[in-house]
């Protein structure tokens, strides 16, 4: 453990008073804990042990994302899935409660309260995920996004999210992510680890832009992945109603319930394009050379993924030097 333990948070998140208790613990400081960076206030290194030991159900669907990877796209559509299509969820419980962030101070302690099957969401890089998963029969869901559309949209959350350090300029933010100088660490080693699961029957690989490519085909896959069938109309409501569109107009979705001293949504909406290769706007390309570089050495030896076919398009040589407007903030 490499840092104090930070003071327990009440588990009981559902109230605004609890939330706002909540944001007035951030600092903007980071604590490590193994080497990874956490933010101080969500995190807390007896937390993060909380779940590295803590008891997994067969029946358990974890979300593993690296931050700003579609996530909360993910949650959607399993919500939708679990209840045959039935938006009511969706629309009565925020998106927070119905898939707890397992390492956060509230999540680790509200994780008992879940019915099941749990759903569940985390960040956490493999070496510090729930020992017990991995000789279970729970799933994993491990979305992979573009990580130059991830730097983008990173930057912006930076600057809205209450416990993030503030990024500074692009190319300083740009250089800490490529050294993993960010909340949870780097996304190299973050999806080279969890790419080891490929194969084993309880883990699913889906990316950020095979679900904006084709939602339908992409819900029927996480369908028989769960074995959970929807009939048509079923698997109709749930693209639908996680479409970027939908999720955006959803107030349980769109994270508007949460207090400007948490998420600054005065700055611009969480919720922001839902598009890929945006990164194309906003890199320049001195920064889109120096993260090729990088990326070609970290990903050596790896699959191709879907981002890398995609990549025969050189940015703007002269886009604008500044990521895009507060008016523009992350995707889900």
């Amino acid at each position: 453990m490499d840092g104090p333990a930070e003071p327990r948070i009440p588990a009981l998140w559902d109230t605004q008073e609890n939330i706002l208790e909540l944001s007035q613990k951030l600092s903007g400081e980071y604590f490590r804990y193994k080497g990874i960076p956490f933010p101080v206030g969500i995190y807390s290194p007896e937390s993060i042990r909380m779940v590295e030991n803590a008891d997994v159900q067969d029946d358990d669907i974890f979300i593993i994302t690296y931050p700003k990877s579609g996530t909360n796209w993910m949650i959607e559509i399993l919500s939708l899935i679990l209840k045959d299509g039935d938006p009511s969820w969706i629309h009565s419980v925020p998106i927070w409660k119905r898939a707890p962030w397992c390492e956060t101070i509230m999540g680790a302690l509200s994780l008992s309260d879940q019915t099941s099957p749990r759903l569940m969401s985390s960040h956490l890089p493999i070496q510090l995920f729930t020992k017990a998963f991995f000789n279970s029969k729970a799933k994993v869901i491990y979305v992979g996004r573009n990580p130059r559309d991830v730097v983008v949209s990173f930057y912006h959350y930076s600057k809205i999210a209450g416990q993030l350090k503030d990024p500074g300029t692009p190319d300083q933010f740009l250089q800490n992510f490529l050294k993993g100088e960010v909340q949870f660490g780097s996304w190299f080693d973050h999806i080279k680890g969890w790419i080891r699961m490929q194969g084993k029957e309880n883990f699913l690989f889906i990316t950020y832009e095979e679900l904006q490519q084709d939602l339908h085909g992409s819900v029927k896959r996480i369908c028989q992945f769960l074995g959970r069938p929807l009939g048509e109309e079923a698997l109709g409501s749930v693209v639908a109603h996680s479409a970027f569109g939908a999720m955006k107009a959803n107030a349980m979705s769109n994270y508007t319930l949460l207090p400007p001293s948490l998420l600054d949504q005065r700055h611009g909406a969480f919720l922001r394009k839902g598009v890929c290769g945006d990164w194309k706007n906003h890199f320049t390309v001195a920064q889109s050379e120096a993260f090729d570089r990088v990326y070609r050495e970290q990903m050596r030896g790896l699959p191709t993924f879907p981002w890398d076919v995609s990549e025969d398009a050189s940015p703007d040589p002269d886009p604008s030097p500044s990521p895009p407007e507060a008016s523009e903030p992350p995707n889900p």
